[in-house]
């Protein structure tokens, strides 16, 4: 995909933890996404995501999991700066604001779908079953998406992209 073209995500939140619903009620309907500790996810946070890519909002750990929803990056990758806080969950004492381990992006919602999209249909769906969180043994909480799944995606949910 060429520099400046709009990339597509599946990001994936635990309801009980984040859920779709909870964005929706967020100040502005949005939040940053932070917390993530896993060094390919980090860098895709860091060095791909950009202003206007496009987030498929996954409820994971829970059944049925379900695509919920869309969102869509508001501010590309900065540093996480809960991993400074030492009262913080997400505090890790090696990263610095010299030389951030952890980086983060801000997502608004965009979309919530009448119909969340299971794995099921997923599964069933000739694109979506390619998707990146069908694999066996995928545990990123951030993994690309392609346009042709996007579109899939949104055609299961029965909605037009936004």
């Amino acid at each position: 995909m060429a520099d400046g073209e709009r990339k597509f995500w599946l990001f994936k939140s635990e309801p009980f933890v984040f859920s779709i619903d909870d964005l929706a009620t967020a100040k502005g309907k949005r939040t940053s996404w932070e917390g993530v500790r896993n060094y390919q996810v980090r860098n895709m946070l860091r060095d791909d995501m950009q202003k206007g890519d496009g987030v498929l909002f996954y409820h994971s750990r829970v059944d049925p999991m379900v695509i919920a929803g869309t969102a869509e990056i508001v501010k590309p990758g900065y540093p996480d700066f809960f991993a400074l806080d030492p009262e913080h969950k997400y505090f890790d004492p090696k990263s610095t604001a010299e030389k951030p381990t952890w980086y983060m992006v801000d997502i608004v919602l965009k979309q919530v779908f009448k119909t969340p999209v299971t794995r099921e249909q997923l599964k069933l769906d000739k694109v979506a079953s390619e998707m990146a969180v069908m694999s066996k043994g995928s545990r990123l909480s951030i993994t690309p998406v392609t346009e042709k799944e996007w579109m899939a995606v949104h055609k299961l949910a029965g909605v037009s992209p936004k």
